[in-house]
């Protein structure tokens, strides 16, 4: 208990999924928590529950494209907890299909989202990170930042780009001297809405549900993973256990990169 006590977190995103997972463990190890999202009502009720378990959050409503308003939001973490410690990038969308099927405006609809609010969040994040003496900036990126795959040309180029803005970030910042870490956090295939959420680029419909079971047969552990296994990636990540650690990838996968098994 307590790995990030007296710590202040803001997650993008964090109304549901990975990101209120990542609240929520960073809230039961001793962080302040604050976290943004479009998705109101869901936000509201993750900050009800850390509140509820004896821990401290706040929701905050953000588009985190709007640049405009990015100082406004770091400002309102900052004047209710008193600094920010550990940013996590967490917001994103997915838009799945063939890449000639796709639109202009839904490629970069997704990067805007993708790629421009994990940059505004080192943008506006680390300053009030040095202000504080330093910290952990993590962002969120996926196995398909790693590795091509049909149907997931868009999102893969999002994802591999966080992946190496990550990485010139944590040069940045260790040029500066300014003791704060950046790594990338890479899922494989997670349990969460996003299978519900696919949009597809023909129409901009949805994706029919996915059967967690038919997930996991990509995965050669056999089943895809729980939110709660990237948050505690990320948990590490924005622990002083993780101090010697900047510029690098962390995968959460089931072994999906590593290579593929032979079922029995």
């Amino acid at each position: 208990m307590g790995q990030v006590s007296g710590k202040v977190a803001f997650i993008t995103g964090g109304a549901a999924g990975i990101g209120a997972a990542c609240a929520k463990a960073l809230a039961a190890e001793g962080a302040a928590v604050a976290i943004s999202d479009l998705n109101d009502a869901a936000g509201e009720a993750t900050v009800a529950a850390i509140n509820a378990a004896g821990g401290r959050a706040i929701y905050l409503h953000q588009d985190v494209t709007d640049d405009a308003a990015w100082p406004g939001v770091v400002e309102a973490v900052v004047a209710k907890f008193g600094k920010l410690d550990i940013a996590v990038a967490n917001a994103g969308i997915a838009v799945f299909g063939p890449a000639l099927s796709m639109s202009l405006a839904d490629f970069r609809r997704q990067n805007a989202v993708n790629i421009d609010g994990v940059f505004l969040t080192a943008k506006y994040c680390i300053p009030a990170m040095r202000k504080a003496g330093g910290g952990s900036l993590i962002m969120m990126s996926s196995v398909a930042g790693l590795r091509g795959s049909a149907m997931l040309a868009g999102y893969s180029a999002s994802k591999g780009a966080v992946r190496l803005l990550a990485k010139s970030m944590a040069m940045e910042c260790a040029g500066a001297g300014d003791n704060i870490r950046v790594n990338s956090v890479h899922p494989g295939i997670i349990v969460t809405d996003i299978w519900q959420k696919v949009t597809t680029p023909a129409g901009g419909g949805l994706n029919a549900p996915m059967d967690p079971q038919q997930l996991g047969l990509a995965v050669p552990v056999g089943k895809p993973a729980e939110p709660v296994e990237i948050a505690n990636g990320v948990l590490f990540l924005a622990s002083d256990a993780s101090r010697y650690i900047t510029g690098t990838e962390l995968i959460i996968d089931g072994g999906m990169t590593a290579g593929s098994v032979r079922r029995a």
